[in-house]
């Protein structure tokens, strides 16, 4: 799994301030952390920089200085995309401008709602309902699994997930990857007009058990309000085994009832659409924007 090539790759944080203190209060490791933490086992010899894109007093990039990164990784965020603030418009306006630069650009949940909307997709709430932790039974499409982000993933799969929202419309260049009854654009690839690509999935890869625990104990008010259970004490019941999985992932009783298998604690598996993303966009990207 280990990419030995150096990379210089900047991961976007989509949340704003407010809300990343307030995953600090709830002891919830921050969005772009996820991503470090295992970018830096998968890719020990890259630069790792992260942008606090939300927060307007964070200066973006321009013009050939997008260049600077090989490639840029939007983390998951708590805004709602189809709202019309500057916190999420500038997100959209940034994310445009690296597809028109030509630079290859990952992401997940928050990520793959740019994807579409600033290729000229659309994004509205799911009427299905929120779909939280683990999204069941997602599978690829013809076109998934014949497309390099999928190579050596299982044809059907379960992944992290917290969303309210879905992609409504894919846009011009767009290909539906994956896919599954609650959400139909689980993953999803942008070829955008005469600029780059961005590969992107709803569920989080980089996600694991124990950080999507972490991440219920913050939600736990919603999930019960939205009805998923009768109140919080069955929350941190499931809480408590879903970190006691984490810890000793060999317990078959705990792994057949949550119905966790290999796909989800496996970081082989589960990490294998970055992986590739590294592997087939963004180093051949690099290399041949090198002998230009």
């Amino acid at each position: 799994m280990t990419i030995e090539t150096p990379l210089n790759l900047c991961i976007i944080n989509g949340y704003p301030k407010k809300s990343r203190r307030a995953l600090d209060i709830a002891s919830v490791t921050q969005a772009h952390d996820l991503y470090l933490m295992f970018l830096r086992k998968m890719a020990p010899n890259s630069k790792l920089d992260v942008m606090f894109i939300a927060d307007p007093e964070t200066e973006l990039p321009q013009g050939d200085a997008i260049w600077d990164y090989d490639a840029y990784i939007w983390t998951g965020s708590n805004l709602t995309i189809y709202h019309d603030t500057p916190e999420v418009t500038r997100q959209i306006e940034f994310s445009r401008a690296v597809y028109e630069a030509g630079v290859p650009q990952y992401g997940s949940c928050w990520g793959v709602q740019m994807a579409a909307l600033a290729a000229g997709g659309e994004v509205k709430k799911n009427p299905n309902g929120r779909e939280w932790s683990i999204a069941r039974d997602i599978i690829l499409t013809e076109d998934g699994r014949n497309h390099p982000m999928y190579t050596g993933k299982p044809g059907k799969f379960d992944g992290f997930i917290m969303r309210l929202d879905e992609v409504t419309r894919i846009p011009e260049g767009g290909t539906l990857l994956a896919t599954n009854e609650h959400t139909r654009v689980q993953a999803l690839a942008v070829k955008y007009p005469g600029g780059g690509e961005f590969w992107a999935t709803q569920y989080h890869p980089e996600f694991t058990l124990y950080e999507m625990a972490r991440l219920l104990v913050a939600r736990k008010h919603y999930l019960v309000e939205e009805g998923f259970f009768d109140n919080e004490e069955q929350v941190e019941q499931l809480v408590a085994e879903m970190t006691e999985l984490s810890q000793n992932p060999d317990n078959a009783a705990l792994r057949q009832k949550l119905n966790v298998g290999d796909d989800i604690l496996d970081d082989a598996i589960r990490q294998a659409e970055v992986h590739n993303w590294l592997t087939y966009l963004v180093i051949p990207t690099k290399e041949k924007r090198s002998v230009q």
